[in-house]
């Protein structure tokens, strides 16, 4: 099973990766881009059961992946 994790800073943390592309974007023209969160994609294969396979997905994001204090990640299962 593949599984697709994505992490990215929690809402009330400052992004300042995010907040310069904003500002690249609006001195190229784009003015209507309210805002860019940057977020890390990681592609996990587990092989195995889906049920057993999404929970180790989920111990390896909060394990090793994401820092609780300052992120936040989903895990979503891909296509076969």
């Amino acid at each position: 099973m593949k599984y697709e994790v994505l992490v990215q800073l929690k809402g009330e943390v400052l992004d300042p990766e995010g907040r310069a592309i904003q500002e690249t974007l609006k001195s190229q023209g784009f003015h209507g881009v309210a805002s860019v969160q940057v977020a890390k994609r990681y592609v996990l294969d587990i092989p195995g059961d889906a049920d057993q396979s999404e929970k180790i997905a989920t111990e390896i994001s909060q394990k090793y992946l994401a820092n609780p204090v300052a992120q936040t990640f989903s895990v979503k299962r891909l296509p076969s």
